[in-house]
């Protein structure tokens, strides 16, 4: 083997790479924050009363969780303009995409920690005259949050690995501008092991954080 390593190539550049991470961020961040919250909402219809809520919340779960992320982007950037008539940027395609499929596994995780709880607790607070949404606040939640910290981590990390994906569809995000940068200068090797390092630096905090959170909780109980 001949081939010589030169990863000058990659300091040469790291402005682009710089570039394409600030994008990554910019749709893992919203991704996150926003798939939460309407995962919250979505838990909340998959444990309410009315059948037609729960049936029609359970379709949307299981609909996001059993297809492949990278279909519902490329469907989000190909098929769904047609469905609207208004054609979405790539940012906007991948954003919709990534929130929609996080809010369906948030909502899982919210559901699960909920149902952890013993619903006397719940009966409890309302016989005490306190609303669902003060019971769910002040009596539930402060109980079920610790317990879902390490899964709501790991999908994190997870959401962060999954913006990759985004490049598909011409995003401008850390991959495609590896990718872009490997094709223009035929170095592969540099340019894309750079950005596997550079989404090592970006992850691990949210492992290493993860799992000392699960040995804390495991110790704590």
């Amino acid at each position: 083997m001949n081939y010589v390593p030169d990863f000058s190539i990659v300091t040469d550049n790291w402005i682009v790479l710089m570039r394409g991470l600030w994008v990554t961020i910019q749709i893992w961040i919203p991704s996150i924050v926003i798939g939460l919250a309407g995962g919250f909402l979505l838990a909340q219809a998959r444990l309410a009363r009315s059948k037609v809520i729960r049936g029609t919340s359970l379709v949307y779960v299981e609909l996001f969780r059993d297809t492949p992320v990278l279909i519902q982007l490329i469907w989000f950037f190909y098929a769904f303009p047609i469905l609207i008539g208004v054609q979405l940027s790539p940012y906007a395609a991948a954003l919709l995409g990534l929130t929609l499929n996080t809010s369906a596994y948030a909502s899982e995780i919210f559901r699960g920690g909920i149902r952890s709880i013993h619903r006397g607790q719940m009966e409890g607070a309302l016989a005490i005259g306190m609303t669902r949404a003060q019971a769910m606040r002040r009596v539930i939640l402060p109980q079920v949050v610790k317990r879902m910290l390490p899964a709501f981590t790991n999908r994190t990390i997870e959401v962060a690995k999954m913006s990759s994906l985004a490049s598909v569809i011409s995003v401008h995000e850390l991959m495609y501008q590896g990718r872009l940068l490997s094709s223009t200068y035929y170095r592969p090797f540099e340019i894309l092991t750079a950005v596997a390092f550079i989404y090592f630096v970006l992850i691990y905090p949210g492992t290493f954080l993860a799992g000392r959170l699960e040995k804390h909780l495991a110790r704590s109980n």
